[in-house]
This record gives structure tokens, C-alpha cells and sequence, in this order.
């Protein structure tokens, strides 16, 4: 069903680790918040690898290298390589290879996961608008990234150069909370230039090509947090994807889900990776999933029963995907999510 519009989350009679040959796993929000590995990250990982899934990490972050990216994955207790990283900088930097001469000077507003992607392209990463760039790219540059940079992009952007963007996530998930990521970043420029920068990162297409040239993933399945990067990406690919949690969707968002944003399947944390994933059936006028029942009320949905929550969250997504049909959901959701205690 992918690619299409669900009306439901789907079931698997075998562990995804089986049913799929490679994870496409994002980062932030999925396997580590802040720097920390989130709970039972490390070990689903570990038995799903040891299973003989392949496990690679595709992120929109572009602040970090992908050695960096792997050396901290392999810290955390998930040994990896930079070849199993795939950043949305990566993607960037082809998207602009194929399109400028090659040793052609780029003004980069980020970090030097950036300025590496774009040197392995053969282009020539420069820091002013004065340094004769002949295009602009932007991407995450982390907290401190000085105010100046924005108005260095402005510059050149409104001289008529080129602008690209790693990715525009409004947010990046942090130990702390939520904080504003590249996309934020993103719209400062673009108000200062009225211009509309080429994006590559989640969900747009070239970062799927990206992952698909560096994986020669067969049978991928795309794990992440965001309805609006990871699970559209999948839907634009026409790949399955498993939701997760543990980042930045909750599960309001989840069940008012337009059909780009509706996964394949949903769990709690990286486990899922490692279980079938419960039917949901039709029963009568609702959706059942294990010990819940949800169905279309008046302007309403209605949540009977009791159980393990996420097959209640399942049925209910069930129940607002069906009625929503090709949009969002216009039923009121509060009282029934309020009920799982998710």
C-alpha cells in the first residue's frame, strides 16, 4: 500500500527485521536524543543486525560528518561505518554537483559536515559572499551558528545566486527538548531574499536516490519520528515505514495524519524492529486491534476497550484514516487519545 492512501496501519505475521532486508533508520528522535542513545535503541539494533538486517542511517542532519556520524553511533554501542551513513549534506552536494562545473566556489552557511560532501562533489567550499561563490548552500550549523551567517546568504542569494538547502526541518529533538533546525534557519533567508532555495533532504526525492545509490537496499524499510521528512519520504518512495514514539510525533498528530504522513506501521521505540506488528480489522461499524475497538462517532471518535495502548493508538488511526479518507481527519481525537495515557 505504499505510496497510496491507507486507511489503516498494516500487520506483519514475521518480525520487520525479517520481512525487510534494510533499515533506513533516521537519527535524531529515533536512535539517539542529544547525544544519548534513547531507551532500548542500542540493544533492538544490535539483535536485529545480528539477525542479518542491514542497518543503515539516513539523517537531515548536515552538521556532522558521516566518519563523526558512525564514530558516535559506534560509542553509543551500535558499531557502524561512514558508509553506512547517508546525511542529507550528501544529497545536497550531488543535487549541486549536477548542476554547477565542476571546482565551482559555493558559499556554505553550516557545519563541516557540509563542506566535506561538497569537496568529495569537486566543489570549492567558501566562507563570504565576496569570495565569488557562484551558488549558496544552507544547512544545519548547530546552536551556536553565528547570526551573521544568515545575512552572508542573504547577500549572495539576493545578488541572484543559486540557493540550496540541505533540508528544511523546522525542528531538531534535542536533550532538552525540541530546538529550531535548519528549516527555521531556512525561512530566515527566505525572508530576507524572497527566494526559494532547491532542497534535497527528507522527504523529497534526492535523498531517496541518494539512499537508494549508496544501500542497493532491495527491500527497505524507512524507521523514523517525523510525519513530515521520514514517513513522506517513505510514501514519495514508495516504501513501507515504521513510525516510532520516541521523538517528535505524538500520537494526536498520528491519527489526524494526512495520507503522505500515514506509516506503514507504528510502535513504540526501535522494538517494533524486532516483532510482527498486530492486525487491525474491521468489526462491524469500527476497527479493532487487540483489545480495542475504535470507531466514527458523532464528530468524534470513540475508543471502547482496554489493552496494551498502541493497539489502541493503531485502532484509532485505523478508525480517523478510514472516515478522513484522502485528507486529515475532522474528528475530534482528545478524548479518545487521552485514554491510551501514550
Amino acid at each position: 500500500m505504499s505510496g497510496t492512501s491507507r486507511t489503516r496501519p498494516s500487520g506483519s505475521s514475521t518480525a520487520l527485521s525479517e520481512a525487510y532486508d534494510t533499515a533506513l533508520l533516521d537519527l535524531d528522535g529515533v536512535v539517539y536524543a542529544g547525544g544519548q542513545a534513547i531507551d532500548h535503541a542500542v540493544e533492538a539494533l544490535g539483535t536485529a543486525r545480528d539477525g542479518g538486517m542491514h542497518l543503515a542511517y539516513v539523517t537531515n542532519n548536515a552538521l556532522r560528518t558521516p566518519a563523526a556520524v558512525a564514530e558516535h553511533l559506534t560509542e553509543l554501542g551500535v558499531p557502524a561505518e561512514a558508509t553506512d551513513v547517508i546525511t542529507s549534506a550528501q544529497a545536497v552536494a550531488r543535487l549541486m554537483a549536477d548542476q554547477l562545473p565542476a571546482g565551482a566556489r559555493v558559499l556554505v552557511i553550516g557545519g563541516e559536515g557540509l563542506r566535506v560532501a561538497l569537496r568529495e562533489r569537486g566543489l570549492e567550499p567558501v566562507e563570504s559572499a565576496d569570495d565569488d561563490p557562484v551558488a549558496v548552500v544552507q544547512g544545519y550549523g548547530g546552536p551556536d551558528l553565528p547570526w551573521g551567517r544568515f545575512a552572508e546568504a542573504s547577500y549572495a542569494v539576493n545578488r541572484g545566486l543559486p540557493w540550496f538547502a540541505s533540508n528544511t526541518d523546522l525542528t531538531i529533538p534535542g536533550a532538552r527538548g525540541i530546538a529550531p533546525g535548519n528549516g527555521a534557519a531556512v525561512e530566515v533567508v527566505r525572508i530576507a531574499t524572497g527566494a526559494e532555495p532547491q532542497v534535497a533532504g527528507k522527504p523529497l526525492p534526492p535523498m531517496h536516490r541518494e539512499t537508494v545509490l549508496r544501500t542497493g537496499a532491495e527491500r527497505p524499510l524507512v524507521v523514523g519520528d517525523r510525519l513530515d521528512t521520514d514517513i513522506e519520504g517513505a510514501f514519495n518512495g514508495d516504501v513501507d515505514s515504521l513510525l516510532v514514539l520516541t521523538g517528535v510525533t505524538d500520537a494526536a498528530q498520528l491519527v489526524a495524519a494526512v495520507p503522505e504522513h500515514r506509516p506503514t506501521y507504528i510502535d513504540a521505540d526501535l522494538r517494533g524492529l524486532l516483532t510482527g506488528q498486530p492486525e487491525v480489522t474491521e468489526d462491524g461499524g469500527g476497527f479493532r486491534c487487540g483489545g480495542w475497538t475504535a470507531s466514527a462517532g458523532d464528530g468524534a471518535l470513540v475508543l471502547e476497550g482496554d489493552g496494551d495502548a498502541l493497539d489502541g493508538l493503531r485502532a484509532l488511526c485505523a478508525a480517523a484514516w478510514s472516515h478522513a479518507g484522502d485528507g486529515a481527519c475532522d474528528l475530534d481525537a482528545d478524548k479518545a487519545v487521552a485514554r491510551l495515557k501514550l
